[in-house]
């Protein structure tokens, strides 16, 4: 029998803090060798594009992937877990939402070990669906007084000011421009799908954190040379993910401004081997770009609250 689980059931089990809990051990688990995970690998047809990303872990005995199909009119998300102890496909698991939550709690971890304790002001680029997550996330790992966010439809951006001001219980205010976001913010998040950058470099300030969310391929860029340049340390969520899918950062390593072997991985920052921000003036940056382990960790919190409630449903398959 296989457990399957809708995005309702998901939805009911799971919360930002749960997803935060599960992303910061599995980045932990596999910066100590205790989990494996493969960079996101592609098929592109003129309909659509199939995504995959594989991971395994003994620490939490499951294998597994997760897959997600786009295309203009649709997309469908689920994660498949495997039992390594018996091979058997245990669950399939809905995760439209989960993804964009897990996302969210990624730039969460980083905001943790990597800003100042008493940042306080978010400046944010993009309003789309994935960027509820980020914003979300950083709330709940610091104490948020207030946080500007800028993207170019209005309509869309009130409306998600609105939304997230009474989610979260703070002001969420539209800015004029990327520039007023980001200036004077303690963390700054950008997460769109822009092919050129939304962030120049000569806006940051000393002590600001960056979430760079958006950019998982070659072809997007959302920060410019000029930030990298004025990053004091710069993290990734994978070295390997970041050299296939890194647009902020490629133009840097081609110019011989940075090197990929240089760039510290955020697990090893939470698994004590590489250190967190070392000074108040730091200018950090985090760049994701979303991790199998990531997706199995979370996806096996999943399972496991959902059993213990008795929610998903029992498919006949592999008796």
């Amino acid at each position: 029998m296989i457990h399957y689980l809708s995005e309702k059931d998901v939805q009911q089990v799971l919360n930002m803090e749960i997803l935060l809990e599960t992303t910061e051990r599995s980045l932990k688990d596999r910066a100590l060798h205790q989990a494996i995970d493969i960079p996101r690998q592609r098929i592109y047809t003129p309909e659509g594009v199939q995504h995959v990303l594989q991971a395994s872990s003994h620490a939490i005995g499951y294998t597994g992937f997760k897959y997600y199909y786009t295309r203009p009119t649709g997309r469908s998300f689920y994660v498949h877990l495997i039992s390594i102890e018996s091979g058997k496909l245990v669950a399939i698991i809905e995760a439209a939402w989960m993804s964009m939550v897990r996302t969210g709690a990624a730039s969460g971890a980083a905001t943790r070990v990597l800003a100042r304790e008493d940042a306080s002001i978010v400046g944010q680029i993009g309003s789309g669906n994935q960027s509820i997550g980020q914003l979300e996330a950083v709330c709940a790992v610091r104490k948020i007084k207030e946080a500007r966010v800028y993207s170019r439809t209005r309509d869309k951006l009130e409306a998600y000011c609105k939304k997230m001001s009474e989610k979260l219980g703070l002001p969420v205010v539209p800015a004029a421009s990327a520039e007023a976001a980001v200036r004077g913010a303690h963390i700054v998040n950008v997460i769109t799908k822009s092919a050129t950058p939304t962030i120049k470099g000569e806006w940051l300030e000393a002590g600001q954190h960056i979430n760079a969310a958006g950019s998982n391929a070659l072809s997007r860029a959302e920060i410019d040379d000029a930030t990298v340049k004025r990053c004091d340390y710069i993290t990734v969520d994978s070295r390997g993910t970041a050299q296939k899918e890194c647009g902020d950062l490629v133009s840097s390593v081609e110019k011989g401004l940075l090197q990929w072997d240089y760039l510290t991985e955020i697990g090893d920052v939470y698994a004590g081997k590489a250190p967190q921000r070392t000074s108040p003036k730091q200018i950090t940056l985090y760049e994701s770009h979303g991790m199998g382990i990531q997706d199995i960790y979370a996806a096996a919190k999943a399972l496991e609250l959902a059993k213990a409630r008795g929610l998903g449903v029992q498919l006949p398959v592999g008796l």
